[in-house]
């Protein structure tokens, strides 16, 4: 298992992520990550605007598989309900850009993957209209916000945004997506 480690760490330096955690996610993990990750991106001087962007992406997607994820410890008396997933960040080709995966129930694959195809092929000026427009909307039932997370993710990325649904058995999937800053 020892050497597969460092075959894991030498292929996540080859792809030019420099920070990777997987397991069970918390809003006080995403307090101590967001420190560190500012920190780095100073030692690299990145801009502040960058710096709040990626920041800004890395809270949002951790939120997705906090929120999302249907791989959850469940809560008792001592510690919060847990939700898990794997968030990375990296530096490749002149931008930083944020990863994140989680478990989904299958039964909404085909909602999300149409939501997100949609704002693949929307440009800056449509998000922007799009994004007031579902402001107006009350947020759907299956929303544990207010439905803007992924709208939001597509308006700050400086391409695209990319994901992958790849099917784990009749009830899950892993649901995969990267924003570039």
């Amino acid at each position: 298992m020892l050497e597969n480690f460092y075959e894991l760490k030498t292929e996540l330096h080859k792809r030019g992520i420099f920070f990777c955690f997987s397991g069970p996610i918390s809003q006080e993990l995403m307090v101590g990550v967001g420190d560190t990750l500012r920190n780095k991106m100073k030692l690299d001087e990145a801009n502040s605007s960058t710096i709040i962007k990626v920041f800004s992406m890395f809270v949002e997607q951790a939120q997705n598989i906090i929120h999302y994820s249907a791989e959850k410890t469940p809560q008792d008396q001592c510690c919060a309900e847990l939700s898990s997933g794997i968030i990375g960040v990296g530096y490749e080709n002149g931008h930083y850009y944020v990863l994140c995966g989680n478990v989904i129930e299958n039964e909404g694959v085909d909602g999300l993957c149409e939501q997100l195809t949609k704002l693949q092929q929307m440009d800056k000026d449509e998000l922007k209209r799009y994004y007031k427009e579902q402001r107006k909307k009350k947020a759907p039932n299956s929303s544990k916000g207010a439905g803007l997370g992924f709208i939001e993710l597509a308006r700050k990325s400086v391409t695209p945004i990319e994901f992958d649904v790849q099917k784990i058995d009749e009830k899950s999937s892993f649901f995969s997506l990267k924003t570039e800053i």
